[in-house]
């Protein structure tokens, strides 16, 4: 009897946990979700890389030679006087002025045009941005849009005449060309292209051809009063040149008449004079050599350099800028407003009008008065700047005198191209 007892005490135990487990939920649990995957952070987008500041503008090239581009509006240069077309006036010490002919007639519909640069820069700070400040002034006086001007970098002599047929195809009726090296690519573009308007920027015409006009400047004169300007100055009795090639017949005016100056004021006086000699498509654009020949002249006594040959030159005139008490000479257009680096030792330049000069053909090839030849236009020393009062009164004087006689003929460069 108590084993049965026993039996049914432990069958009711077991009953009881077995009901105790089913309302404690028993039986196998369900497996606990992982937790979701923390999805992984974007990748943080890199910055933008920040653009270097163009030298004065802000243009940007694609392919070599081929990509055209437009600029922002350079400085604009500083000049004494409008130019005529048989213009051989020079000016001793140009006061600032508007370079812009007074008034510019509103260009008639479809009025398109492009320049095409020598292996030089269109922000060289001289001679290929002065032409590209021109036609950029003439197009906001005259109402064209920014669409309506373009240029193309020349980067091998051998693009000439495909850049050049670029505007061509595009249907453009003016072309401006600038350096003597486009001459003769641009002439047979003109031959080949009577309807269209050439320009060409020191580009001699000894054969006229109606719808090709050459800008062309007295170089030897703006150079002999450059000239005559470093020999008064000059405390040591030497100075120098540092200058582009040979091969460029301006360079040579300028340099020509930078001696002849010099020696008009001192005939015993010391020029050092250099040219690059590299090839042409080289010579505008070595710093390096430009800044080191500055270097050598300095250590050879040279107290006033004058620097002629795109950024070349550039480099020379910022080189003689981190000597103290030397002074320097720019080139093309009043390098003052382009090239601040030389304003400790810059005291002048000598200049080509050739802003005011490009504005004025531009006029006439809208107006219809547009003529083949040759254009002569304005040269000249630019202001004195904050040199003003440190260029003694009898030196101002005399280049007054040279610039007259330049002007009447009863003083000559002896410059025979």
């Amino acid at each position: 009897m108590k084993i049965v007892k026993r039996s049914l005490v432990v069958m009711s135990l077991l009953t009881a946990l077995v009901l105790l487990l089913a309302a404690c939920g028993g039986g196998s649990a369900a497996p606990t979700a992982a937790p979701a995957a923390t999805a992984a952070p974007a990748p943080t987008e890199a910055p933008a890389a920040t653009e270097a500041p163009a030298e004065t503008t802000t243009e940007t090239t694609t392919a070599p030679s081929k990509a055209m581009t437009e600029t922002t509006t350079a400085p604009t240069e500083a000049v004494t006087k409008t130019t005529t077309e048989t213009s051989t006036e020079s000016s001793a010490a140009p006061a600032e002025g508007s370079a812009a002919p007074a008034e510019v007639a509103p260009a008639p519909e479809g009025f398109m045009v492009g320049l095409v640069t020598d292996v030089g820069r269109v922000d060289d700070r001289s001679f290929n941005q002065s032409t590209w400040d021109g036609v950029q002034q003439y197009a906001q006086a005259a109402g064209l849009s920014e669409d309506a001007i373009k240029f193309i970098e020349t980067q091998s002599p051998t693009d000439y005449a495909d850049n050049l047929q670029q505007f061509i195809d595009q249907g453009y009726p003016v072309i401006v060309t600038v350096g003597f090296a486009l001459g003769e690519a641009t002439a047979a573009a003109a031959k080949d292209n009577p309807d269209i308007k050439f320009i060409g920027v020191d580009q001699f015409q000894g054969e006229t051809i109606p719808n090709y006009t050459g800008l062309v400047f007295h170089e030897d004169q703006s150079g002999f009063l450059a000239g005559a300007l470093a020999a008064q100055l000059s405390k040591s009795g030497t100075i120098a040149a540092v200058l582009g090639t040979d091969l460029v017949p301006p360079v040579v005016a300028f340099k020509e008449g930078y001696e002849a100056g010099a020696k008009y004021i001192n005939p015993d006086i010391k020029i050092i004079s250099s040219y690059h000699p590299g090839e042409l498509s080289q010579a505008f654009l070595d710093p390096e050599w430009g800044a080191a020949t500055a270097a050598q002249a300095i250590d050879q006594g040279a107290d006033v350099v004058f620097g002629a040959g795109g950024k070349t030159g550039n480099s020379a005139l910022q080189e003689v800028a981190t000597h103290e008490g030397l002074f320097c000479i720019g080139v093309d257009a009043d390098q003052w407003e382009t090239v601040p680096a030389a304003h400790p030792c810059l005291v002048s330049s000598a200049m080509k009008l050739i802003t005011p000069a490009v504005i004025t053909l531009l006029g006439q090839a809208a107006d219809g008065s547009f003529a083949g030849g040759n254009y002569f236009g304005g040269a000249g020393l630019a202001p004195f700047h904050d040199f003003e009062d440190k260029v003694p009164q009898e030196v101002k004087d005399k280049l007054n005198e040279i610039s007259a006689g330049l002007a009447d003929g009863s003083i000559t460069t002896g410059y025979a191209p």
